[in-house]
């Protein structure tokens, strides 16, 4: 009897980087970071992207570049396996080749990302305004090229990693946002946040804690900043608000009255901002 693949709720749990490959995977339009597989795979360098032209999974490109698009395979029950199979399917394909997510194989015991990448190489995030990583040297860029890559970045919602911490990205969309994917247990960061909001210090650069949602596994706090913010003006406060919350982090005593009220109210808005 064939084995069936159990669910898998924290996909990329393990690898260097979990909150950046569920950002990429979840919220990020146009990204790529740096990856390689182990050497029982080949020790290839491999480009993790967003997405990739054409809707590949995965494209073995002409210059030999191996590219693996972390958007590109459809939510199963362990994505980390799905998208293992697309790459080692790139990775065995000719030069000029994509693999497609819906011609993929994927034995329920095959090898997922932690099994193929190596855990030294650090999970480098390279955020992009456009899409010209689709982009070989050796590819023409006529007037179509350049137009479909122009289409794609406007219709990409503008984002940009902010410095100095991991994985928080700000974005502008009706107004300017921040959205922080966090690998702690989901019940300690609600805490804490409610141990700010408690305090009326869970704001970040003059804005307001949102609410959060789940990804991929981890829960990911969203502020909405004052309009116009940009985000080369977070740096400094986004540290601040890091230090503040590792604090609260940190406190194992009970929430009091005030902090379960305000729980009670981050439990109860739970936002679909993406």
């Amino acid at each position: 009897m064939a084995k069936t693949a159990e669910f898998v709720l924290r996909p990329f749990e393990g690898l260097p980087g979990e909150a950046d490959w569920v950002s990429m995977r979840e919220i990020v339009p146009s990204a790529t970071a740096t990856a390689r597989t182990v050497a029982a795979h080949g020790g290839r360098d491999v480009v993790v992207a967003t997405v990739l032209p054409g809707g590949w999974a995965a494209l073995h490109r002409e210059d030999g570049t191996v590219l693996l698009a972390v958007q590109g395979v459809l939510a199963s029950d362990d994505i980390s396996r799905d998208l293992a199979a697309a790459l080692l399917a790139a990775i065995e394909a000719e030069p000029g080749t994509g693999v497609a997510a819906d011609q993929l194989e994927v034995p329920a015991d095959g090898p997922r990302l932690q099994d193929v990448l190596d855990a030294d190489v650090p999970f480098e995030v390279t955020v992009h305004e456009g899409y010209e990583y689709w982009i070989d040297a050796s590819t023409e860029m006529t007037d179509d090229v350049r137009a479909g890559l122009e289409e794609a970045a406007e219709q990409s919602v503008p984002t940009v990693k902010v410095e100095g911490v991991e994985a928080a990205y700000w974005c502008r969309m009706s107004r300017e946002f921040v959205r922080w994917a966090r690998t702690e247990d989901e019940d300690r960061v609600v805490d804490a946040i409610a141990r700010l909001h408690a305090k009326r210090d869970s704001g970040l650069a003059g804005g307001k804690f949102l609410g959060m949602f789940r990804a991929c596994g981890l829960v990911v706090p969203v502020w909405e900043l004052p309009r116009g913010t940009e985000a080369d003006e977070l740096a400094e406060p986004v540290r601040d608000l890091s230090e503040r919350f590792e604090a609260a982090l940190a406190v194992d005593a009970p929430l009091d009255a005030n902090e379960r009220r305000a729980r009670a109210g981050i439990v109860s808005r739970q936002v679909t901002l993406r």
